[in-house]
């Protein structure tokens, strides 16, 4: 089994940065891609960004795109969200998950094995 463990949330003014790290432990980690979901109050949980096995592979939903960036450190066993230029319209809980499989629709919250509890991002206008 795979833990997955959210950090960095907070709550910031739009336009300001947060950085949000998931780490993994209970077993080695060897996940095909690695993702990052967010809902927000009264909306489902919705696809943030992705990053398959060698880091190179990266997708993201269009309302993040050229604000957000994430990576993955596969030494460290750990992927990072980098949120930049941040709307009230990002505020949710983030969630970290992992596919240890292959996934070609990274999009697909169902094709993920493992999820995180969630960290709250705020941002206030």
């Amino acid at each position: 089994q795979v833990q997955l463990v959210e950090s960095g949330g907070g709550s910031v003014q739009a336009g300001g940065s947060l950085r949000l790290s998931c780490t993994a432990s209970g077993r080695a980690f060897a996940a095909y891609a690695m993702g990052w979901f967010r809902q927000a109050p009264g909306k489902e949980r919705e696809f943030v960004a992705a990053v398959l096995w060698n880091g190179g592979s990266t997708t993201y939903t269009d309302s993040v795109k050229g604000r957000f960036t994430i990576s993955r450190d596969n030494a460290k066993n750990t992927v990072t969200l980098q949120m930049n230029s941040l709307k009230p319209e990002d505020t949710a809980v983030y969630y970290c998950a992992c596919a240890r499989g292959a996934v070609y629709t990274p999009v697909r919250g169902d094709l993920y094995d493992y999820w995180g509890q969630g960290t709250q991002v705020t941002v206030s206008s």
